[in-house]
């Protein structure tokens, strides 16, 4: 007895939407400014500062390359260090959102959520790693909680 095979295809269309293709750092700067005692804060922020398109060689038709400014900041409270980073995350983005993108910026200084939440999650990704890095040739505490082992209770 032979069976019958049901066989579904499914065909995907690809869109690329948006895709990062660079990112870049242009300044790094770390200093511990006291001594490391008691209950230590760290604040971490990432903010845009400027958004312009840029020709980019790896793209499509009808897209065009955007580059973000971003500047990343760790500060201790109390003032016992900070650090700072700056750099550039590059994108190709359909040529038409990206002349929406950079007119919103011009008008408010803001950006789609979808696009800021890519841009914003590669720098978090990126400059944490560096700042820990960092913090550790300074002898700050870890800009970010690292995992700990506990002792088992008996």
């Amino acid at each position: 007895m032979c069976k019958a095979l049901n066989i579904k295809y499914v065909f995907w269309v690809l869109v690329i939407i948006m895709a990062i293709i660079g990112f870049d750092l242009n300044k790094i700067s770390i200093e511990r400014t006291g001594d490391v005692r008691g209950e230590i804060k760290i604040n971490n922020n990432v903010s845009i500062k400027e958004i312009d398109k840029i020709s980019v060689p790896i793209k499509r038709e009808g897209q065009e390359g955007l580059r973000f400014g971003f500047e990343f900041t760790s500060d201790y409270e109390p003032k016992i260090g900070s650090a700072l980073i700056k750099g550039n995350v590059i994108v190709v983005e359909d040529k038409k959102k990206a002349e929406d993108i950079l007119k919103q910026w011009k008008k408010d200084k803001k950006a789609e959520s979808d696009v800021m939440t890519a841009v914003l999650n590669t720098v978090l990704e990126k400059c944490n790693i560096e700042a820990l890095i960092l913090s550790r040739e300074v002898n700050l505490p870890p800009s970010i909680p690292l995992p700990k082992v506990k002792p088992k209770k008996a």
